[in-house]
């Protein structure tokens, strides 16, 4: 009895062994096995998925980790942090806002909000004029200049401007161009004269340290001062600079009306010459007499690129334009910038030439008055330039130059300069982005003080709505590659602009039978309609419709950024 007893505590020794490696066993597949199941914080699921190739769309999830897009497929087994069901939704990747004057208002609202809710992620500056580099004089007349938004300028460069804006905090990501415009008020000042070749090597310096810093490129807007005192072959120079770095020539051309076809010719040759991509800024053909040169400017544009030339342009998807009501004075009365051209008009002498040189570019009664900067003027916000001047009992011409002398400013205006079959026919063409041309705004508080064009609140929308859903223009996958991938190439921004593994997350969902623009020329401050969800670098900043308060916003560094 003793032996069997010990027996049968030898073999129950072995049975718990063995159920003990067994368990062993069960425990590292189970370890295996989740080893192998990714866990993914976000999973955005049965979306109809418009990757940015312009390729058709297919059905399945996308999920993110962290600030990336992990994985595309099918996640149905899987569960996350978050989980989004977007069946019958559309997901895309975030789109670019390839001109964004976004410089001044994100200091104001960091949201973003008027383009965010477009589904935009990712703001392009620097028109002409960029946020530096700037000397304590540049600095002190920006302050002077302030109107209802105030803020320090605690920068000096281009790179610590928007480094300073990501640190303060912005919904959306933000890059920029160097302004060759501000490089020459940087190194020559205001005057409108032809640059030393010492002066061009100064400014060819100050593009090498901006590029070095993260600049997208360099860009001029040559129908204004003092950007449009440059030269063709002073172009050439500081854009060689920016080819240096992989950058990007971007330019509102020298003459967007009966020159336009010499104006393109400018820069492709700037394009052949100093060897770098380059872009038209809001590509059109200004007033009705000019508008069978669309045709032409496309047509040359083509060309260009059949002979390897990377020359592309963007547009917003409105016939009218906006800028300021000075651009219809002499451009003599111009030179020196905006305080110049006030004093020269409050001399009656001056006033009177200048009177008699002014020749509309534009008809009055299709100038409609959008910015004042004096509060007792704002009375004339929303009303026509030919209007206000019967009211006053003058000329449209008198009207005007009175008006800029008395709100101090360059007065902001809208043009109804346009042919909406030639918006149609730009948005087709396959190398045209888009842009806002415009402010980001809140349609609250102090942005309610002006008037502004809708441009700013509908112009990407309208590319989804309009031209692809309602007008069938272009498909809505073309329509997201020209907002997406087209404009993050042209750039040459690292995983941006599409929807593959490893890109940053910056994911827009909306619903393609919904998205609409609401904002008018009368009520521009209205929010577009259809955009549910947004996410920048993996953080949801639009969620059903709301802004989330999120600011993930990063400054997105260009191609020849240097640590």
């Amino acid at each position: 009895m003793i032996k069997l007893s010990m027996l049968n505590q030898i073999a129950l020794l072995r049975l718990n062994r063995l159920f003990n490696l067994i368990a062993l066993v069960g425990v590292v597949i189970l370890l295996v096995e989740c080893a192998d199941q990714p866990q993914y914080q976000i999973i955005i699921k049965n979306g109809t998925v418009y990757d940015g190739s312009g390729n058709p769309p297919e059905i399945a999830d996308v999920a993110i980790s962290a600030d990336s897009i992990a994985a595309i497929g099918d996640f149905s087994e899987f569960e996350a942090e978050t989980e989004i069901d977007a069946t019958g939704l559309a997901v895309a990747p975030g789109f670019i806002n390839m001109l964004s004057w976004a410089n001044v208002t994100l200091l104001e609202d960091g949201r973003s909000q008027s383009d965010i809710r477009q589904g935009v992620t990712l703001e392009v500056m620097g028109e002409g004029t960029s946020m530096g580099p700037l000397t304590d004089t540049m600095k002190k007349d920006w302050i002077e200049a302030q109107s209802d938004i105030k803020y320090e300028i605690p920068w000096n460069t281009l790179g610590e401007y928007l480094q300073y804006l990501e640190n303060k905090g912005v919904s959306t990501n933000i890059a920029s161009f160097v302004g060759n415009g501000t490089l020459r008020e940087y190194v020559i000042g205001l005057e409108d004269r032809k640059a030393t070749q010492s002066e061009i090597s100064e400014m060819k310096e100050l593009v090498k340290q901006a590029m070095e810093e993260g600049a997208v490129g360099i860009s001029s807007s040559l129908l204004y001062a003092p950007s449009g005192y440059s030269d063709t072959e002073e172009l050439i120079q500081l854009s060689q600079v920016a080819a240096d770095y992989n950058g990007m020539y971007i330019s509102h051309i020298r003459n967007e009306g009966s020159g336009l076809l010499n104006a393109i010719d400018e820069l492709i040759a700037i394009c052949e010459q100093a060897g770098i991509a380059s872009e038209i800024y809001h590509l059109k053909a200004s007033g009705a007499d000019n508008w069978d040169l669309l045709d032409t400017a496309i047509e040359k544009v083509d060309s260009a690129r059949d002979a390897g030339l990377p020359v592309t342009a963007d547009i917003y998807t409105y016939p009218a334009s906006s800028t300021g009501l000075h651009v219809q004075l002499p451009r003599w009365a111009r030179e020196g910038g905006i305080k110049a051209t006030i004093d020269r008009l409050k001399d009656p002498d001056q006033r009177r030439k200048i009177l008699s040189e002014i020749e509309f570019e534009h008809n009055s009664d299709r100038i409609l008055l959008v910015g004042f900067k004096n509060e007792a003027l704002r009375k004339y916000t929303g009303k026509r330039l030919d209007e206000v001047a019967e009211e006053l009992g003058k000329t449209p011409a008198e009207t005007m130059v009175d008006l800029i002398v008395e709100d101090d400013s360059r007065i902001q205006v809208v043009y109804f300069s346009m042919s909406e079959e030639n918006i149609r026919k730009k948005v087709a063409v396959p190398w045209v982005s888009f842009c806002s041309d415009a402010g980001s705004y809140t349609n609250e508080g102090v942005f309610l003080k002006e008037s502004t064009h809708p441009r700013a609140y509908g112009s990407f929308i309208r590319v989804l709505g309009k031209y692809a859903r309602d007008e069938r223009v272009i498909t809505i996958e073309e329509a997201i590659r020209k907002l997406t991938s087209l404009p993050a190439e042209n750039l040459k921004l690292k995983r941006r602009g599409r929807l593959n593994p490893g890109y940053f997350a910056d994911i827009v969902v909306f619903d393609p039978e919904q998205v609409r623009d609401r904002a008018t020329f009368e009520e521009p401050h209205q929010y577009a309609e259809g955009v549910l969800h947004v996410w920048v670098n993996g953080e949801q900043v639009l969620k059903d419709g709301d802004h989330t308060g999120a600011m993930p916003g990063r400054f997105v560094k260009g191609p020849g950024y240097v640590k």
